[in-house]
């Protein structure tokens, strides 16, 4: 199983998962510019150290809810569907893995007691923020 895993359909990227095995030293940024989450993993050795910095206010026009799950603890099924509502794949997903769900749908199975932070744009929409199928 490859560290870093992108699905897509038909061209367009419906997630990407970052397994707990990747090692790469330094800062690596696994989604595309354009997306509005941007996910990735900085692997620095003791006394690295980044300097203090504030993030400057910038208009960004966010038409899409893009969410980041990260398993802490348990075992979990996501499935993968396209814009169309069709079922794509699935993949169980480990303590340590992180998936970020771009386009598409998807479904989520426990399949043992579970902790699962999770990210997404805010704020949060209520009952119009997803439609159920």
């Amino acid at each position: 199983m490859e560290p870093v895993e992108y699905i897509e359909d038909q061209g367009k990227p419906i997630a990407l998962i970052v397994r707990r095995e990747y090692e790469k030293p330094g800062v690596s940024f696994f989604s595309p510019y354009e997306f509005s989450q941007q996910l990735g993993i900085l692997l620095h050795p003791a006394g690295h150290e980044i300097k203090p910095h504030v993030h400057n206010l910038i208009a960004r026009d966010v038409r899409v809810t893009q969410e980041v799950l990260h398993v802490i603890a348990g075992k979990l099924e996501i499935t993968l569907y396209n814009d169309r509502r069709e079922f794509l794949t699935s993949r169980i997903l480990h303590p340590g893995d992180t998936i970020l769900l771009a386009y598409g749908g998807h479904g989520i199975r426990v399949l043992e007691p579970c902790k699962v932070l999770e990210v997404k744009q805010g704020p949060y929409a209520g009952r119009d923020d997803k439609e159920f199928f």
